[in-house]
């Protein structure tokens, strides 16, 4: 089972490849009820403090039995930490969290940086909107096992490599035009971004730090 998230952010577009099949379950986010309507996806909860979310949908939702969860408008966490919350309380094997890469910046980088809450670590946790995905790689502390991630596209994709909360260390890449051996990648320079897919998968291994792993599906790759 998979726990989709569908966030309320402007502009959202279902991810390509990533639909919820008949066992997954979907959270809606405050607005994201309206972004789930329109895909034409179910919707199993919706939670937030709903001001976002025209009246008139939340009571139709209401009136079609989906449960429905009201958190205060004065709150520490966004609707979509509340919604993330609700979905580590289940045993789903992944999270993909959508509707979360929407144009205000502020909103963007906090949704990305989800993605290094330390409740998520063993987890597989992605954003996904549209032809992107984003997920975070997490090396060792002390430089032993390295971790690895393979990534499925198509000649062309881009992939962007951005270290996280400080350097990375040990970065190796897979099936990608400008190879990485074994290299460092230092937060504020492009060494990582906009690397080319050369076929169907890319593989990139990290051995210490934390690693954004960007990918970008060429619109007509996209299925």
């Amino acid at each position: 089972m998979r726990m989709f998230i569908v966030a309320g952010g402007p502009g959202g577009e279902p991810p390509r490849g990533l639909l919820p099949q008949p066992d997954d379950i979907v959270i809606a986010a405050d607005a994201g009820a309206h972004h789930a309507r329109v895909w034409g996806w179910p919707i199993h909860l919706l939670i937030g403090d709903l001001d976002s979310l025209d009246a008139a949908e939340a009571r139709r939702l209401r009136e079609a039995g989906v449960p429905v969860v009201i958190a205060p408008a004065a709150k520490d966490e966004t609707d979509l930490e509340l919604a993330l919350e609700r979905a580590l309380a289940t045993d789903a094997e992944s999270i993909v969290i959508t509707g979360a890469l929407g144009v205000r910046t502020d909103h963007l980088l906090a949704n990305i940086l989800l993605l290094a809450r330390p409740d998520l670590v063993g987890r597989d946790v992605v954003i996904a909107d549209g032809l992107e995905t984003v997920r975070l790689l997490r090396g060792s502390e002390d430089g032993g096992e390295a971790c690895a991630v393979t990534l499925h596209g198509a000649a062309g994709d881009l992939l962007s490599l951005l270290p996280l909360g400080g350097a990375a260390h040990g970065v190796t890449t897979e099936g990608l035009l400008y190879a990485l051996e074994n290299e460092t990648l230092y937060p504020g320079r492009g060494r990582g971004v906009s690397n080319i897919f050369l076929g169907h998968a890319a593989r990139v291994t990290l051995r210490v730090g934390q690693l954004l792993v960007v990918h970008t599906q060429q619109p007509e790759a996209a299925t």
